[in-house]
């Protein structure tokens, strides 16, 4: 009898049960490790933990090459992640990969939420922003190149520990008197395409390349072996043979030398300051990226950096329903400012800007503004980025031929010369394969 009640309940209980609703999950590709690694992770928690009808798995596939070429192969085997992370030189490889991408204003567009492309920094939303006004990917995070540097190495070295060198000149004077107090590593970069000839090149309102660096067609070449880039290729080479620039690597591989201590100066990315607020154990300093004074037009604004997030297309209509949700969660300014607080990244609406300002971040942590103002300013046809075809073959054979630069192979001029041809085969082919 006992056995038949306990029975009867349970087929009761089971015919009014509502059955369990099973999550979407969104497959989200990344190459963000290390605190950056903890970031991307706490995002996608938080979203997934306010509401129950989408989950976010995000899963690092090595670093921007490796991740990038990791989806092509996934895209043409038909199991693509749902999105995935390209950094910023992928862009005009994306944008010209139609059949195998799906814009970001469509996505949020057909999952319902509101979108407006007014309310990103115009600087960051105008990058990933196709000749017909449409956003193509999500600017997730956004970096710009910034200059860091060793209060505590200045001081040792008789420089004042709270005036950071704002022009090259006062770069090299402040490396050449770390290096008379002992230290081994007075100035260092990272990214050296990016800091030192893109970047460089923008905030001196100079082109890198033609067609207003790439924006304006696949006609463009590279013309950044003119004399302004020239002369400070030039004055490296002078600081690499007396000991006061050591080159570290390529990509990101000087990034762990600021802040061990290692090195006194660095030209990096604002998206290291995670890294450097969590592990430097000395007080350090911000500030803008050196200039010289005496070209015309400088200090103008520096280029963009970091990755975006794109929505591969082949999708279930739920998929991506639940992008456009993840999309619209990360655009929330609060989130956004305090992943600009933690991260050093830019924040990509005006609104967390302001939020992040009114909230006195900025007076609490002096410098942590250098790249929102750099970025806000106002940019030109020379200025506005860099956006170009075969972009990634481009930077590597800039590393090689740089490369003869320190070993003392190549003059400046040589290097130059040789990675404006050598990259302009890669515009050409790009060109010819993308002639619609």
């Amino acid at each position: 009898m006992r056995f038949n009640m306990l029975a009867g309940a349970a087929a009761l209980a089971a015919a009014f049960a509502v059955p369990a609703q099973a999550q979407t999950e969104i497959q989200w590709w990344h190459s963000m490790s290390g605190p950056l690694g903890e970031w991307v992770g706490d995002l996608a928690k938080q979203f997934n933990e306010s509401q129950k009808d989408y989950k976010v798995v995000p899963t690092y596939k090595g670093g921007y090459d490796e991740s990038m070429t990791a989806a092509i192969a996934a895209f043409r085997a038909g199991n693509a992640p749902d999105i995935l992370q390209v950094f910023e030189v992928g862009t005009a490889t994306m944008m010209a990969s139609k059949g195998a991408i799906k814009p970001v204003a469509e996505v949020m567009k057909q999952g319902g939420v509101k979108f407006d492309q007014n309310a990103y920094v115009p600087a960051v939303a105008g990058y990933y922003t196709a000749p017909n006004g449409q956003m193509l990917s999500y600017p997730l995070n956004s970096s710009t190149t910034i200059f860091y540097y060793n209060k505590d190495a200045f001081k040792a070295a008789g420089l004042d520990p709270d005036k950071a060198p704002t022009t090259w000149p006062e770069v090299f004077a402040a490396a050449d008197k770390l290096k008379a107090s002992g230290h081994k590593c007075p100035f260092t970069t990272s990214w050296m395409s990016w800091t030192q000839l893109e970047s460089f090149s923008a905030w001196h309102n100079t082109l890198f390349a033609t067609e207003n660096n790439g924006f304006g067609g696949t006609k463009t070449r590279l013309i950044f072996n003119s004399p302004l880039q020239l002369k400070h290729f030039e004055n490296l080479a002078k600081m690499a043979k007396d000991g006061t620039f050591v080159y570290k690597g390529r990509g990101n591989a000087a990034d762990a030398s600021f802040p061990s201590g290692e090195c006194a100066m660095m030209t990096g990315s604002s998206g290291l300051y995670a890294r450097v607020s969590k592990d430097a154990k000395f007080a350090y300093g911000i500030s803008t990226l050196p200039y010289y004074p005496d070209v015309k037009g400088a200090p103008q604004n520096t280029v963009i950096g970091g990755a975006s997030l794109w929505v591969m297309s082949g999708k279930p209509a739920d998929h991506y329903k639940g992008v456009a949700q993840f999309f619209d969660f990360l655009s929330d300014a609060k989130v956004q400012s305090e992943s600009h607080k933690r991260t050093g990244y830019l924040p990509i609406t005006m609104a967390a800007y302001k939020l992040t300002e009114e909230s006195g971040f900025y007076k609490e942590k002096p410098g942590t503004d250098v790249a929102v103002t750099q970025m806000i300013r106002k940019t030109t046809d020379k200025s506005r980025g860099i956006r170009l075809g075969n972009f990634v073959q481009i930077r590597t054979i800039i590393d090689e031929e740089t490369e003869q630069i320190w070993s003392g192979k190549a003059t400046p001029k040589q290097a130059l010369d040789a990675a404006v041809k050598r990259g302009n085969e890669q515009l050409e082919r790009f060109q010819k394969a993308n002639k619609g």
